[in-house]
């Protein structure tokens, strides 16, 4: 039981005793900083059990917890907030519980709960990833990791999605205009050999539009008598029927993409548990279309086109199958879904790692799994995000215009090399050493720059901003990290003895620093409700700013007393594991030089 909750019991006894009435809960707050206090009790919401002023009902509740609560020394009321003072000793209590704790603040998981199904990446096998994808996988790794810290068990997972007609697109131009091209004649990672003829496609796709437009065919109808996209949608056709040529052809330009895939995801440190393949699952979302119609979940349009009335619900009809029998991505998401429950039993929900452009398609998703009659499909959650922007403008990949994942990364670690030097902090560090931290630096200032904004809202990524060894960036965090394992370097004596609580007082800034190390446990729990890895990371961030200012304030090696000096090394050293753990679920690593 925390201190919050300890409090809480105290509190409702107060009432009790002074008022006679029962409360069902207790508004607490941080206590601001022109007070004295720890915390306070807001009084106002107690107002709807208890009659009288909000003064005096503070400090009746004030001297009460002052008689009977173990833990305050003190206490002020200020018009209708009780700011109670807590003793030394709880603090202090506090952090030896915690000190030698592994991982203090993550919970192992219940085996036998529910496991949640974290997706996220999902890309098509059309193009590299860009820095869309790193948002979302940076998102989804991290919210698994969170999740897994708050205590249940997750597993990670993708679907590919690896056919389609933005395949057919890229398998034609190749066909056409690649003259035999691969990854390995051009030297080119194989995703990006793909994306070339993804956009090579739209460029000879226009170029037709205009020319049948110059005929006098109107622009619409030009966009689907271009004779490449009747071509692609042709191709698409044979694929589903198991056409030998296009099916080769598909299977080796897939696998130039995974292998491409595969390396950028290693570099940005990011994994799967299992994948799946939309080419697998789209037959199971068939089957499913099949049944529906049977139950009338579903039902046929005179073109033979297959739909979910869903007005009743507010929304609007949704197609599940072309007039021509083929799929679409409703299709594959309703076979994708019951297949992983089919694959893990013990999946009772999952999180859907997609752009907020996707927010309709995942509420009727949703919405038809729970009318097929799946029971789990009301613990389905969409991880809705906002899309990442450059100061030149949107990323269009049809048109190239986009910026190149593993680029992104590559420009990252040099941004981070170049400030390094010019901050002069790298003496002794051979070659080797300064590539590595440079790529740890480049890639924490990504990724910490990223999930620290709420995923709902819309990002402004400046690369230059984010390596910043100031503010709140993820390079001033690892400095800080790397500050305190210098001192815990220096710190020439055993520092582990427990200090019992009546030893020593402590300084301001110890008792501020221990107080945001107790947040720590909720934060994380917090986070994995609210699937917001910015939680965790803002929380790190205040935690740096506090041990920052206990550094400034106070002598941690060259404290007065032996007892001071072991104190504050164990409170440093805890601060260190607690920025390491929180960085840990982020995906972010932290150097023990800087």
């Amino acid at each position: 039981m925390n201190l919050q909750e300890t409090l809480e019991i105290q509190v409702k006894q107060a009432v009790k005793s002074a008022f006679q009435v029962d409360v069902d809960s207790v508004e607490f707050q941080a206590t601001r900083k022109e007070f004295a206090g720890d915390i306070t009790v807001v009084v106002f919401p107690l107002l709807r059990f208890v009659k009288g002023n909000p003064v005096q009902i503070g400090e009746t509740i004030g001297a009460y917890m002052l008689e009977h609560a173990t833990d305050v020394k003190a206490f002020n009321v200020v018009k209708g907030f009780l700011n109670l003072e807590i003793n030394d000793s709880y603090y202090i209590n506090f952090f030896n519980s915690i000190y030698k704790q592994d991982h203090f603040g993550f919970v192992k998981s219940n085996p036998e709960e529910r496991a949640i199904m974290v997706e996220y990446s999902s890309p098509n096998t059309n193009k590299p990833l860009h820095l869309g994808h790193i948002r979302n996988n940076l998102l989804g790794y991290s919210v698994a990791e969170i999740l897994k810290a708050s205590g249940k068990k997750v597993y990670k997972t993708q679907i590919i999605n690896d056919r389609g007609i933005h395949i057919c697109k890229s398998m034609l131009a190749w066909k056409r205009f690649g003259n035999g091209e691969t990854p390995e004649s051009t030297g080119l990672k194989g995703d990006k050999l793909v994306g070339n003829y993804y956009v090579k496609f739209d460029q000879e796709y226009k170029t037709e539009i205009q020319g049948l437009v110059a005929k006098g065919i109107p622009e619409e109808e030009a966009k689907k008598q271009a004779p490449l996209l009747i071509e692609a949608q042709e191709m698409l056709r044979k694929w589903e029927a198991g056409d030998k040529a296009v099916v080769e052809l598909w299977e080796t330009m897939n696998g130039w993409v995974y292998n491409g895939f595969n390396e950028t995801y290693k570099n940005l440190g990011v994994d799967f548990d299992t994948l799946y393949y939309e080419s697998n699952t789209y037959l199971l979302g068939k089957e499913f279309v099949a049944e529906g119609l049977k139950t009338g979940v579903f039902e046929k349009a005179e073109d033979g086109s297959v739909w979910c009335d869903l007005t009743d619900e507010g929304l609007d009809k949704k197609i599940v199958q072309r007039a021509d029998g083929t799929a679409v991505y409703m299709t594959q998401d309703i076979g994708t879904a019951i297949q992983r429950i089919k694959d893990f039993p013990d999946v009772g929900g999952m999180v859907y790692t997609v752009g907020n452009e996707q927010d309709y398609h995942f509420k009727v998703l949703f919405l038809i799994l729970k009318k097929l009659g799946f029971d789990w499909a009301k613990n389905l959650y969409h991880l809705s995000y906002g899309m990442v922007d450059l100061p030149s403008g949107k990323m269009k990949s049809r048109e190239g215009t986009v910026v190149d994942a593993d680029d992104l990364i590559d420009e990252m670690a040099q941004t981070a090399a170049e400030i390094s030097e010019e901050l002069g902090k790298l003496d002794g560090y051979t070659e080797a050493e300064k590539q590595e931290l440079y790529k740890v630096i480049g890639l924490g200032a990504l990724k910490y720059f990223i999930l620290k904004v709420d995923p709902k809202k819309r990002i402004l990524f400046d690369p230059k901003e984010s390596i910043d060894f100031q503010g709140n960036t993820g390079p001033f965090i690892q400095y800080t990290y790397a500050r305190i394992q210098s001192i815990i370097r220096k710190a020439d004596f055993d520092y582990h003895a427990t200090l019992s609580a009546v030893e020593r007082s402590l300084h301001d800034k110890e008792r501020e620093l221990i107080k945001q190390l107790e947040l720590f446990s909720e934060v994380v729990q917090f986070a994995a409700e609210q699937h917001s890895p910015a939680l965790i990371a803002n929380y790190t961030y205040n935690l740096v700013k506090e041990f920052n200012s206990f550094y400034q304030n106070v002598s941690i090696l060259g404290a007065d007393t032996e007892t001071d000096k072991i104190f504050r090394v164990q409170l440093s050293q805890k601060v260190a594991s607690t920025i390491k753990d929180a960085f840990s679920v982020l995906g972010i690593q932290v150097p023990e030089r800087m």
